[in-house]
């Protein structure tokens, strides 16, 4: 019995469709039936496999088929399972009976319509599981896609004010100090570099993050000179913790551009990482002009805790105070990912 679908493999139905005929007529000879064991079981075969061809060409139809068409298949196909069992050499029960052949073809006719919903359902509950799977995984390689248009976004929106700014640098350094020109080109070159590496890919690791935002702070080192201190601390057993781009470089940007920069003395910047628990702690901190209520409501702060949500749920959070007597602390506490720890 049974109703091949597609997706499922001819040999997993002819498995199935052999144990479950083979089944019927042991079942059949147990209860006494007329003939050898072979010959119940070769009657089952052929009424069996006469109510999957019905199956299969209702199937070509498509859509859904009413139970009736399944009544039609099978009060068919076991006369005629009947008949062909003994025209191969079974014994022919029908003729044996004498007239009363409702005594054999009602029980067999119940028995072959039951095999064929419960194989029907089988193979159905099969098909489902697989449709739902194939929604699964392309639910998984859209959110994956749009992670990653988010990524570029965030990118595009980032990038520019901070080359914009390199790149003015440099050119009015090279009439006036073209060795100095010519490290800022290459903390450029390194940034780049770093940048594109990380950003295509979805994973990476803390040492990768600060490569990228050591490059960063070179940069604005040379544009800014003594009016930026920079620190950066992290215990080297956190190297390999697994961290997504683009979660640290914009809160370093944010506290240069809306921080430092405005600031006449300039200030301090620290980025520290440090283990909380089983959760990463990362905190960029400035001495710069303070809280910003514009800057704390901005495009990269909001990309943030975007990726956030997306990447860990709640499990992660962003979070802004100041920093007395002046300036800003930025923390991000992440959850453990990928064996990190």
């Amino acid at each position: 019995m049974g109703e091949r679908r597609a997706g499922l493999s001819a040999w997993h139905w002819l498995g199935y469709s052999t144990a479950c005929n083979a089944a019927i007529g042991l079942f059949f000879y147990w209860l006494g039936g007329k003939g050898s064991l072979a010959d119940n079981l070769l009657i089952s075969m052929c009424i069996g496999y006469g109510c999957w061809l019905g199956c299969t060409l209702l199937s070509l139809r498509g859509g859904r088929r009413h139970p009736a068409w399944y009544l039609l298949v099978a009060a068919l196909s076991v006369p005629l399972g009947f008949k062909l069992a003994a025209w191969l050499g079974a014994v022919d029960v029908l003729a044996s009976l004498s007239g009363n052949v409702w005594r054999v073809l009602g029980p067999a006719l119940l028995v072959a319509i039951f095999a064929m919903l419960l194989s029907t359902s089988h193979f159905r509950s099969r098909e489902l599981a697989m449709e739902l799977e194939t929604t699964r995984r392309r639910e998984a390689e859209s959110r994956q896609a749009e992670t990653a248009a988010q990524l570029a976004l965030l990118q595009a929106q980032i990038e520019p004010h901070f080359l914009f700014n390199t790149l003015a640098n440099v050119q009015s350094l090279i009439a006036l100090d073209p060795p100095r020109a010519e490290r800022m080109l290459g903390y450029l070159n390194t940034y780049l570099r770093a940048s594109l590496a990380r950003t295509r890919h979805g994973a990476g690791t803390l040492a990768q993050e600060l490569e990228l935002v050591g490059a960063l702070l070179d940069i604005a080192g040379m544009r800014m000179g003594a009016r930026l201190q920079v620190a950066v601390t992290a215990a080297p057993e956190l190297m390999d913790w697994p961290l997504p781009p683009l979660l640290l470089q914009p809160l370093v940007e944010n506290a240069l551009r809306h921080g430092i920069e405005p600031s006449i003395d300039g200030g301090r910047l620290e980025v520290a990482a440090e283990r909380d628990g089983e959760r990463l702690r990362l905190r960029v901190s400035d001495t710069g002009v303070g809280l910003d209520p514009a800057a704390s409501g901005g495009v990269g702060l909001a990309n943030v805790r975007g990726r956030l949500a997306s990447l860990y749920g709640g499990a992660a959070r962003l979070a802004l105070r100041d920093n007395p007597p002046h300036g800003v602390v930025a923390e991000l506490l992440l959850p453990a990912a990928n064996g990190a720890g």
